[in-house]
């Protein structure tokens, strides 16, 4: 069994269902302790965090980011073996966990435990920020931390992040960027009545539906070069009282914006706020700015991951924005240039959610490469 393997399952058998943690920093802490990095504990409320590094910082940082929290399990009985006790079948690792993303994080550690081997006197600091609560609200976890560092005027000038970034093959893709999440809690009001008065009642489901059919239906922008149309998604719709009589009174529903940066806030909003006018909509709305838009243009990092994923796999990865947000919405208004690359997305949050054994060590190998192109 590889060492990254090994470091892989005991962070997988650790039960850090976010926000908690487990053990799981104190295990990769050790690990980065023993090589020279100095540990700065950081938690906040019931979030595990820390940031370490090593070397100057009169160089260039390189800071690896990830998260030691997993979504929860799901129906246990759809699992073919106990989620957090990791099993291998066929060349797969199964359990909680393996692709997103304690694969990552154990490739994170033992690359940089090699490449200090090979290089005890590298130029530059490498840094990691780990935290607890990427999957959760996000709130007290790096993007805390990056706050902190802003305040102490620390930087970070290359950031790999350890999301499970590949679609078909390990380091098939790459993230560069991600769109803007930009959520709305929506109320709209009318009055309740006797479904056989209807002259008596104002009907909020059917006020929104012209309303919302124009907003599901509008073609927000054509996106960028790098980047993909805005998109305008429902997630959760309710009214109604259970009765089959009663005209409903109120009306919530929960929608998101994944906006791309030809967008900006006020435009977004004036545009929904608008098209709920225009339908004579009376309503309440009130926003949540999950992450802005960020994007790093080709440059040294990518040039340097895309060189280490060519000397594993043979091929250059595509660059991409798509997907949901990351912390790395967190570390670029830092100044960094972020990448993300990981394993085979496929299974992340998912019932028997799995990685291909050899993918863990291609990983390994990949991050190693990128710390040699970048600070030996």
């Amino acid at each position: 069994m590889s060492p990254t393997l090994e470091l892989t399952k005991n962070l997988m058998s650790r039960r850090s269902v976010t926000p908690a943690d487990e053990g799981c920093q104190g295990l990769m802490s050790e690990r980065l302790r023993a090589i020279g990095f100095q540990i700065e504990p950081l938690p906040f409320g019931n979030v595990t965090n820390f940031w370490a590094w090593r070397g100057e910082q009169a160089g260039p940082v390189l800071c690896f980011a990830g998260h030691t929290d997993v979504v929860p399990t799901g129906p246990l009985e759809e699992w073919l073996s106990d989620p957090f006790t990791p099993q291998i079948r066929d060349g797969m690792l199964y359990g909680r966990g393996a692709a997103d993303m304690k694969s990552g994080l154990a490739a994170m550690i033992t690359a940089t435990e090699a490449f200090i081997a090979r290089h005890p006197r590298h130029r530059g600091r490498i840094a990691f920020l780990i935290t607890s609560d990427e999957e959760g609200p996000s709130v007290d976890g790096t993007k805390r931390i990056a706050a902190l560092l802003a305040a102490r005027g620390e930087r970070i000038d290359w950031c790999i992040v350890g999301e499970p970034s590949s679609e078909r093959t390990i380091g098939d893709t790459i993230k560069i960027g991600r769109r803007g999440s930009f959520s709305g809690r929506l109320t709209v009001h009318g009055v309740q009545g006797h479904v056989a008065y209807p002259q008596l009642a104002e009907n909020p489901v059917h006020t929104l539906a012209p309303a919302l059919a124009e907003l599901t239906q509008r073609r927000w922008d054509e996106g960028t070069e790098h980047f993909e149309p805005t998109s305008f998604q429902i997630s959760n719709l309710n009214a109604g009282t259970g009765a089959p009589n009663v005209i409903p009174g109120e009306l919530k529903a929960r929608f998101n914006l994944r906006y791309s940066p030809v967008q900006t806030l006020e435009g977004l909003k004036e545009t929904v706020e608008g098209i709920l006018r225009k339908h004579g909509v009376r309503f309440t709305l009130e926003w949540y700015l999950s992450g802005e838009p960020f994007y790093t243009p080709p440059g040294k990092l990518s040039e340097a991951v895309c060189a280490a994923i060519e000397s594993v796999t043979g091929a250059r990865p595509q660059l991409s924005t798509g997907g949901g947000t990351s912390d790395g919405r967190f570390i670029a208004p830092l100044g960094a240039q972020v990448v993300e690359l990981g394993v085979v997305n496929a299974t992340i949050h998912k019932v028997n959610e799995c990685v291909r054994v050899e993918d863990i060590d291609a990983l390994h190998r990949m991050y190693l490469n990128a710390l040699a192109n970048l600070l030996a």
